[in-house]
């Protein structure tokens, strides 16, 4: 059994080179081996830092190498499904950008296929792989500020070039897509529950949302309320407030590039405690957690079946908008 994965990625996006292409180079067990580029020289950069790169012209002929056993999909969003399917069929493991599908549905016939392969399929979730995060569910689950009441959460940034994929509705495009599944699935997560859908209200433009604001409701009637919107001044906080204290993140989605990666617990009296993670690089350890499934059969923190408990909240906001 090989010791390293040897990935390859479809496309040259910005975010690809900027974070994910240098996450995997420096991740344990695996490699960047190859890329695929319909425009070969945006993908040049990317060639110092590894040397000896492949550089494809097509994503079908990175699908065909014999030589990749992996592959990282940062296409736009209505391409998801299509290329993590095909990247399935030619027999690698597939690490798709969120969200990995416009609906619920669509994941079902992912896991399917997941299945007949037996290839690992993922969507990237950093988060979950985030020590902040794994820490609050952990203080959570201990009962450390008592009984959870109330969860809410925002999330924003302002961008209106009506060109980024992420104005398109052509491309998927939108902000619940886009930054709306991130409070959903931390919440999700640290409460190891899913939410029903209280209200959803949407701002629509061009046919996107560009922003979401939003009710849920827990188990043991913990309620939610969160926003995001992408026409809004940069933006992000969860806070998780119970009978006997309460628990803050300053940093929960972009950590360390939004500010500081800490989590704020407060306690009755006014006394608060500070925990904070400088050196924890959420895309590396998202990775590695990638390598050793893919490797060695570890429990992966982010299977397919929770991905699709996301994507349903997501569409369970959309039809609740829908009803009024």
């Amino acid at each position: 059994m090989a010791d390293y994965l040897r990935w390859g990625v479809l496309g040259a996006s910005n975010f690809a080179l900027k974070e994910m292409c240098p996450a995997i180079h420096l991740a344990a067990k695996g490699r960047i081996a190859a890329i695929a580029s319909r425009s070969p020289e945006k993908a040049a950069p990317l060639t110092a830092m590894v040397p000896g790169l492949k550089i494809h012209d097509s994503y079908d002929a990175l699908l065909a190498d014999p030589e990749i056993d992996a592959v990282y999909i940062p296409l736009p969003n209505h391409l998801h499904v299509e290329w993590s399917e095909k990247a399935l069929l030619a027999g690698k493991h597939v690490l798709c950008e969120k969200p990995i599908a416009l609906k619920a549905k669509e994941i079902d016939r992912l896991i399917a296929l997941r299945e007949k392969t037996g290839k690992l399929c993922a969507e990237g979730f950093m988060v979950v792989h985030h020590p902040q995060w794994q820490t609050v569910k952990s203080l959570l689950s201990e009962g450390r500020i008592g009984r959870l009441r109330h969860i809410e959460g925002r999330f924003s940034f302002y961008n209106d070039d009506k060109g980024n994929i992420r104005n398109r509705a052509d491309a998927g495009g939108g902000a619940s897509y886009d930054i709306g599944v991130y409070p959903t699935v931390t919440s999700r997560f640290v409460m190891g529950a899913e939410p029903e859908v209280m209200a959803a209200r949407f701002d629509w433009e061009s046919g996107i949302d560009t922003a979401l604001f939003a009710d849920l409701l827990y188990p043991n009637d913990v309620t939610m309320h969160f926003y995001c919107s992408m026409r809004m001044a940069p933006s992000q906080s969860m806070l998780f407030h119970a009978d006997k204290g309460w628990i803050r993140l300053a940093a929960p989605f972009n950590a360390n590039r939004y500010r500081e990666t800490l989590i704020e617990i407060g306690y009755p009296g006014g006394r608060e405690e500070v925990i904070r993670f400088p050196g924890a690089q959420q895309y590396v350890l998202q990775v590695e957690a990638f390598n050793e499934a893919a490797l060695n059969g570890t429990s992966y923190p982010c299977p397919l079946e929770f991905s699709a408990g996301n994507q349903v909240v997501i569409d369970a906001l959309h039809d609740a908008a829908k009803r009024g």
